[in-house]
């Protein structure tokens, strides 16, 4: 009797078993506990050694003879309980991996269950499912890989989630559809159980198998034609969703008669100082030292309308400045748009962790709907921080390390606006932003972020809670100048008028108001107009305002990247295709080649005015997105403008025609490398025709 249970319970295989489900603990201290690569991947060595484990004990058992019935029972258990830990582990860190868990845990209770059930009824299936093997190496992949690569990015770990999910899900559904039909067959009376007439059942499945074999034959001459009416079936919806995509944004809308009519260059200059104050914002690093200061000052309302977030270094340096100010109490409302939510914010534990503070209200601008295709192209573009009554921010800096802050890394060069105002005025600039805002904020097609009850128990939100608040502490102990309060009256100049330039907001093709106001006052300069766009891609009707622009005595010039500076591949492509057409309009273009994409969009007319903003020179900004772009009447702000731009262009090639420039002493424009000539080649070819939609 106990030799019997010593094979039976304690056999070499077994006892690797049971080593492998106290591998369990031990690897769930490990990973929740890690913060650094090295440290997950000391956990990901415990999983390794519990693999092979798993490898060796089926073949040990195999060998020498020591299969058990136990064991047959105690592998598949090991199995589910490694994973499931691998799950839970994962949860810690990702809240989607929560999801996935939810998933796992109840296709396994209602799998184990089923079966139980089926063997009460002597019924028994033969081994697992082909699918049900599909969905254990999907699933093994995904967790392997999110093991392995401690680095990911919160959207690639959603993709995989997603995927493992969507493959669980499947194969529980085709395991319930076998379960029914298996149901249906006993109680018909058709299916024999497992105790009854076994000869019966050996005769059976030579039948079986004799009519797969017919099946196959039969499968593969209808093979072809089948493979042929899914090719055609899958080119057809891809037509038609991009019909559908494509259709509502292929007509530019025009200017209307009324934008006309309410245009009025008066309105852009002021005669005597109306009480707000300005300061440029050139430098990244000031950027975010400001965007903080102002976030720390904050007392009642903070309002943050950007692009794109990211919880990287300077962004969870906002987050946690945020986070601080909601803990005070200050109301807190972000929008944000739909693209950047899917790539960086859904599912991210930073920025759900905000959005569970009760005063803080995150909005998600037209989310990415895929059964409501002819939305997907209008997007928010506008960039602006509020706080209180007080002050603000505004320019076209989104919230992450390209734009913010000094790291190391690739960078973009942009511009803001810091605006001070008058608290006892009601007439200010301000009150136009935070009336712009509160549009936008009331569309049907901005949706709450952050509400579902799947993220309020998921502990990686309560751990980037705490992450969140440990670095403002830091910030707090190795920037304590940027949390101090400050007093702009040095540092800003008065503003005689500021005026807010803004596109329609809805989700479909706009009228381009703020391209024809912003060129409607460039027409009305006596001497110079200067603009900085990243990238330039326009339609006859904005070459034709362009060339208006350019009549005249006035010197008119732009500063664009150049071809091979340029970060946007299809701008680069774009300008490279048309800058002859560019350069007939009559201005005079000069191609930052600094080595560092330039991202500024900004102009300056004669010596009085200054606008910075959101808006690109390209048919996106014009018709597509939502933007802004604020335009101050200040011949002081215009004079240290124009000295700032001045820095950019002293680096910039000043163009002579569409193959030439005149170059400085010492100047070498930059080479084209053969991987970016092949990729704009090939844009040229296959994507030119989408340039409505760049």
């Amino acid at each position: 009797m106990k030799e019997r249970i010593l094979k039976e319970y304690f056999s070499i295989p077994n006892l690797m078993g049971y080593f492998r489900i106290l591998l369990i603990p031990v690897y769930l201290f490990l990973y929740i506990r890690a913060e650094t690569t090295e440290e997950y991947y000391v956990a990901a060595v415990v999983l390794l050694i519990s693999f092979l484990t798993d490898l060796f004990d089926g073949k040990i058992a195999r060998r020498f003879n020591m299969v058990t019935e136990f064991g047959k029972i105690l592998d598949p258990v090991a199995d589910k309980l490694t994973q499931g830990a691998m799950a839970v582990s994962f949860s810690y860190k990702y809240p989607a991996m929560g999801i996935l868990l939810l998933v796992f845990l109840g296709k396994e209770c209602l799998m184990g269950m089923l079966g139980l059930y089926m063997m009460k009824k002597d019924y028994r299936m033969d081994g697992a499912q082909k699918h049900g093997k599909v969905c254990t190496a999907v699933l093994d992949l995904v967790m392997i890989l999110i093991l392995i690569l401690p680095g990911m990015s919160v959207m690639a770990v959603n993709l995989l989630a997603g995927i493992a999910i969507a493959v669980m899900l499947v194969s529980l559904a085709l395991y319930l559809r076998m379960y029914w039909c298996v149901w249906n067959r006993m109680k018909a009376g058709k299916l024999k159980r497992e105790t009854e007439d076994i000869p019966g059942r050996e005769a059976g499945k030579k039948e079986k198998e004799k009519e797969k074999k017919r099946n196959e034959e039969e499968s593969k001459k209808k093979g072809r034609r089948s493979r042929m009416w899914k090719i055609v079936l899958a080119v057809l919806i891809i037509l038609v969703i991009a019909f559908v995509v494509l259709v509502p944004y292929i007509k530019q809308p025009e200017i209307t008669e009324e934008t006309k009519k309410q245009f009025h260059v008066e309105k852009f200059y002021g005669e005597h100082p109306s009480g707000e104050r300005a300061k440029i914002l050139p430098k990244n690093g000031e950027a975010l030292e400001e965007r903080i200061r102002m976030i720390s000052q904050a007392k009642e309302e903070i309002i943050l309308s950007s692009y794109a977030m990211k919880a990287d270094i300077s962004g969870k340096q906002v987050l946690a400045a945020l986070l601080d100010a909601a803990d005070r109490g200050v109301k807190i409302s972000i929008v944000t748009d739909g693209v950047p939510y899917v790539t960086s914010i859904w599912g991210n534990p930073y920025f759900l962790a905000l959005a569970a503070q009760e005063n803080v209200e995150i909005k998600i601008y037209n989310p990415l709907r895929f059964w409501q295709p002819w939305k997907l192209m209008g997007r928010l573009h506008d960039k602006y921080l509020v706080i209180d009554q007080s002050m603000y921010i505004l320019g076209g800096r989104n919230t992450y390390d390209f734009f913010l802050g000094d790291q190391p890394g690739y960078k973009n060069y942009d511009w803001d606006m810091l605006v001070c105002v008058p608290e006892d005025r009601k007439d200010t600039s301000l009150q136009q932003v935070r009336a712009y805002f509160e549009s936008v904020w009331e569309l049907s097609d901005c949706k709450k972020y952050g509400e579902s009850f799947i993220w309020k128990w998921n502990p990686s939100v309560k751990f980037a809670e705490e992450e969140l608040h440990s670095r403002y502490k830091e910030l707090a102990e190795e920037h304590p100048d940027w949390l101090t309060a400050k007093d702009y009256t040095e540092e800003t100049v008065e503003v005689k008028k500021m005026t807010l330039l803004s596109n329609p907001i809805h989700v479909y093709a706009k009228e381009p108001v703020v391209y024809y106001e912003m060129t409607e006052l460039m027409k009305q300069a006596d001497s110079k107009v200067l603009f900085h766009t990243p990238y330039i891609i326009c339609n006859d009707w904005m070459m034709e305002q362009l060339t208006e622009v350019c009549e005249g005595e006035r010197e008119v010039r732009m500063m664009t990247n150049s071809v091979a500076n340029n970060g946007n591949p299809f701008g680069a492509m774009d300008y490279q295709r048309n800058r002859g057409k560019i350069i007939d309009t009559g201005v005079q273009i000069m191609e930052y080649d600094g080595g560092v994409s330039y991202h500024g969009k900004c102009f300056t007319i004669d010596d009085r005015l200054t606008g910075i903003g959101s808006f690109n020179w390209d048919m996106r900004s014009a018709y597509l997105d939502t933007e802004l772009m604020l335009v101050a009447d200040s011949e002081e702000l215009t004079a240290q403008m124009n000295q700032a731009m001045a820095e950019y262009e002293e680096k910039s090639l000043k163009v002579v025609d569409e193959h030439s420039y005149d170059l400085k002493e010492g100047q070498e424009p930059e080479k084209l490398s053969d991987k970016k000539a092949f990729r704009i080649k090939v844009l040229d070819l296959f994507a030119s025709w989408a340039r409505f939609l760049m």
